[in-house]
């Protein structure tokens, strides 16, 4: 069917709804490449063959995206006739077999096993007041709706945004309702995504183009590919409002090929969004026509960036350029081109229905509505977490995400991935917002969070996200190429015992050199993490330098393995594992370490029973 007008739209949803009995059962499997990775297609095969060997015609399967709880995957969620949900976690052949047989077949949910929600959806069609901690705006259809059925996205309200704008509003409305949302660019900088809209809007230019960043590099972050194999229509509907509010034809999703699941989701959208005619020429019986193509990056970081990832496209080496100009002006084949991230585009489709108020009246003044964080590292809830911004640190760290693993003392929070820095636990009360970040020398970015514990070395730390940083550099500008190179020999030097307290003082003064020369936010954002680690924890570095030892007992070639004389009983354990031979002592007695051979590697006391090996 095509769809050729505001009503045909509203008609073919009301049909989704009143030609099929609804189940008695909707049993929904997490298969976003977390729960794949976990083993969810195994888990929805089996509910697949176990269902159909019973016969249960009550009963309907659905994939979905990204549920929220990575760490608890596979997941499947049971949600009766009356919409009461049961979440089941790990769920292998075995717990398949369960939750058919007593929570589907004989109405008696498992209660081992399974969660409560902390979170709480949005609802296109109504206001709810916040009740929950995560607040799913974004990622309202993840781990909801089929992401390859494009009638799934339609009865949660699909393209009815898109309805709005084309039939209601005017190219300068949509645009200035996005103003007055406050919507701000959830990519990296921040930047006043109505702001960016309406400056290529006043272009006058015959083509314009809409790009798509989903090139998400940063180590540890996993939000826009989430919502891309989770909700890929609602990407592409907010590209066609973006389209119509500013003049473009011509859609772009940069993303790259690291994503096939996603990829492969956003190709079977566009080809149903445009069978129906919602997108391609004159969009439900308008003037109106958008179309969208994918190009894949080969995982360049240095393609985040704007200027870069529109080269890329071009068939160019991925270089960013001096700005002005700015795409908004002279971007793509050099025509005025807007680029918005994945998750600024996830937002647009709410704000255009509920309404910029409604939008606005969540989080802070400055910095509205919600953020999608991927929180990793020493945190017992790994996952993808959505929350209104102003939340603290530490409510995100202890009441979102479940406190440090094994209950080790919280040290830091890298934010921001490899462009950020680090927040020690001192400013665990600091809320989340562009502004309170950068002020402690740390950003947004598009959403990675990396806690560490104790046992991290914030000197380490440093040393890995500048080695990422260099090895990712384009080499375009001096600064960059050559400055984050010395950056890190400099770490380097500290880390293998050989730095001195002037190598401190170069860290410091290289650092700020290279944020106010560097090309492009790549370079500029560099020297975070070394220049964050220094502020706050430069007792650290002074360690290192001074007294020749690691305080967190991470650096391999400032610690040593000691026997302790009143614990040895002469087992010969450690000797036996170490792989290189430097344990001295015989049977029943005391045994010594060759410091000079030994490789640092822990064998001997992870063997030794009896806690005679130590670490210091």
């Amino acid at each position: 069917m095509k769809i050729r007008s505001f009503d045909d739209l509203k008609q073919y949803k009301k049909s989704l709804y009143g030609n099929k009995k609804t189940a008695k059962y909707t049993v929904l499997v997490g298969m976003a490449t977390c729960g794949v990775a976990s083993g969810a297609n195994t888990t929805m095969t089996a509910f697949e063959e176990t269902v159909n060997e019973l016969g249960l015609k009550n009963v309907t399967l659905k994939r979905t995206g990204c549920i929220g709880y990575c760490f608890l995957e596979p997941i499947a969620e049971v949600i009766d006739e009356q919409g009461n949900s049961t979440i089941y976690t790990k769920v292998d052949k075995a717990k398949v077999a369960e939750i058919v047989s007593s929570h589907l077949q004989n109405g008696k949910p498992l209660t081992e096993g399974v969660i409560k929600p902390d979170m709480q959806r949005i609802n296109l069609a109504e206001v709810k007041p916040i009740q929950k901690r995560q607040l799913r705006v974004a990622l309202r259809n993840c781990g909801v709706i089929d992401p390859e059925s494009l009638d799934d996205y339609i009865k949660y309200d699909g393209y009815m945004a898109l309805a709005k704008c084309l039939f209601e509003l005017t190219p300068n409305g949509v645009i200035e309702i996005i103003k007055r949302s406050g919507l701000r660019g959830r990519g990296g900088g921040g930047f006043s995504t109505g702001l960016k809209w309406s400056f290529v809007a006043k272009e006058n230019a015959p083509v314009k183009n809409i790009i798509c960043n989903a090139d998400e590099g940063d180590p540890g972050a996993f939000m826009d590919r989430s919502i891309l194999e989770g909700d890929p229509n609602s990407i592409l509907e907010a590209m066609a409002i973006a389209g119509y509010a500013t003049g473009a034809a011509h859609g772009y999703i940069y993303i790259r090929a690291e994503y096939p699941m996603a990829v492969k989701r956003l190709k079977i959208a566009i080809a149903q969004a445009t069978e129906m005619g919602l997108l391609g020429d004159n969009i439900m019986g308008t003037d109106f026509s958008f179309d969208i193509q994918i190009k894949l990056g080969a995982g360049a970081f240095v393609c985040g960036e704007e200027t870069a990832l529109i080269h890329s496209i071009e068939g160019k080496r991925g270089e960013p350029k001096m700005k002005p100009p700015y795409p908004a002006k002279r971007g793509l084949w050099g025509e005025p081109t807007c680029v918005n991230n994945v998750e600024t585009y996830a937002n647009i489709c709410p704000i255009i229905i509920k309404g910029d108020q409604w939008f606005n009246s969540m989080g802070t003044t400055k910095s509205p509505g919600t953020k999608v964080f991927a929180l990793a590292g020493k945190i017992n809830n790994v996952g993808l977490v959505e929350v209104p911004m102003g939340i603290t640190l530490r409510e995100m760290i202890y009441d979102v995400g479940g406190g440090i693993v094994d209950g080790k003392a919280f040290k830091a929070i890298q934010t921001g991935g490899p462009s950020g820095g680090v927040i020690p636990y001192t400013m665990l009360d600091t809320p989340i917002e562009y502004d309170s970040l950068v002020a402690m020398g740390s950003m947004m970015g598009s959403g990675g969070m990396i806690v560490m514990d104790e046992d991290d070395c914030m000197v380490n730390i440093a040393k890995f996200y500048l080695e990422f940083s260099v090895e990712e550099s384009c080499g375009r500008c001096t600064p960059c190429r050559i400055g984050n190179k010395r950056l890190f020999e400099i770490l380097e030097k500290i880390t293998n015992g050989n730095g001195t307290m002037d190598d401190i003082r170069k860290l410091k003064e290289l650092g700020r050199v290279i944020k106010d020369t560097a090309l492009c936010g790549l370079g500029q954002t560099s020297p975070n993490p070394v220049l964050s680690t220094l502020h706050f924890f430069e007792d650290e570095y002074i360690a290192h330098v001074v007294d020749r030892t690691c305080p967190a007992k991470t650096c391999s070639s400032l610690i040593r393995y000691f026997i302790m004389p009143d614990k040895c009983i002469g087992c010969t354990l450690c000797a036996r594992v170490c792989p290189v031979s430097c344990i001295d002592g015989e049977r029943k007695a005391l045994h010594s370490i060759r410091q000079h051979e030994c490789i640092k590697c822990g064998a001997c006391m992870d063997a030794c029973k009896s806690n005679a090996i130590v670490k210091r």
